[in-house]
């Protein structure tokens, strides 16, 4: 779902690198949650495991929601996307998988991934996309994966997240509207671009 993204009027200034490593921070990434109806889950740095896990999860989807993140209808994941996947290097891309169970019961139900490139304005920026299963839409996870990879592109010295949503993808725009980071948006031709400055805060609506 990539796009050419139009020049920002302000970036602002990052500081100087964090003390931290950003790259492990990601790579190693794992923290517990619980669904709002008290489900727990694991959001976790994708592994190279995970190839067939992706596979089934695929599969589960619903068609709608397959268009609405490919903005195509598709049967499979190509080859290209799988080995996208598992070629993530936590600097240039960021996949976090979301884990239901544990060993052979373990199944992923969503996640969020986000690609770095370097935009006109010459700001490191990244496209940020989300996939949730249906069962378990609704249940606050995309916000809390959207503030989880808020917290790691900063810590990347990301300037902005930028997306294309399709216009009647609502619950997706409402996680945007709603994360408390300053949203500029524009809309064409059935689909929103949006952009979103890691740089600093709003309070949420």
């Amino acid at each position: 779902m990539a796009s050419p993204a139009p020049a920002a009027a302000e970036v602002p200034a990052m500081t100087s690198p964090p003390e931290h490593d950003p790259v492990g921070e990601a790579a190693d990434f794992s923290e517990p949650w619980r669904l709002r109806n008290g489900t727990p889950v694991l959001i976790r740095a994708i592994r190279p495991d995970d190839r067939e896990r992706i596979i089934v999860a695929f599969h589960k989807l619903d068609p709608q929601s397959v268009y609405t993140r490919f903005f195509s209808h598709r049967r499979e994941l190509s080859d290209a996307d799988l080995d996208r996947l598992d070629g993530t290097d936590f600097v240039n891309s960021v996949v976090l998988a979301v884990a239901h169970g544990e060993g052979d019961d373990e199944e992923l139900i969503g996640g969020v991934s986000y690609y770095v490139r370097r935009a006109r304005d010459g700001a490191r920026v990244a496209e940020i996309a989300f996939t949730i299963e249906e069962d378990y839409q609704g249940q606050g996870l995309a916000s809390k994966l959207m503030a989880v990879a808020t917290r790691l592109a900063r810590a990347q010295g990301l300037a902005r997240f930028e997306a294309e949503v399709l216009a009647g993808n609502a619950p997706m725009l409402t996680v945007f509207q709603r994360c408390g980071l300053p949203l500029k948006q524009t809309r064409e031709d059935g689909t929103v671009h949006i952009e979103l400055d890691l740089g600093r805060d709003t309070a949420p609506p």
